[in-house]
């Protein structure tokens, strides 16, 4: 049974602006999300905190994240997408995540 990738408003502009080849890796994930849902794993996904997990997309135009969570049932919301220009996931894309992600549950 396949899962659902839904997009927290405005993060599907944010994957059109990715480079090309930067997003067509990123939809691919997406892709396989839908299909493996919390048994995709590293390298291509990998668990940050609170109920958030990381896609890690990479290309010669450098590496994107995405930022994502479950939500009920078998849906999966990608929270926000990003290009990462530092060794860690920054502090500000993360708590932007959790904000978003408490939007979600309170719309639940």
């Amino acid at each position: 049974m396949n899962w659902t990738v839904e997009f927290y408003k405005g993060v599907e502009s944010d994957i059109l602006n990715l480079p090309n080849k930067l997003q067509a890796k990123m939809l691919r994930l997406f892709d396989l999300v839908e299909i493996h849902g919390t048994n995709l794993r590293e390298p291509h996904t990998k668990a940050l905190q609170d109920g958030l997990f990381e896609l890690r997309a990479k290309a010669l135009e450098g590496i994107a994240r995405g930022i994502f969570c479950y939500a009920n049932g078998r849906k999966i919301v990608v929270l926000n997408v990003f290009i990462k220009k530092t060794q860690k996931t920054p502090q500000k894309e993360i708590d932007l995540a959790l904000k978003r992600m408490k939007d979600i549950e309170h719309e639940s």
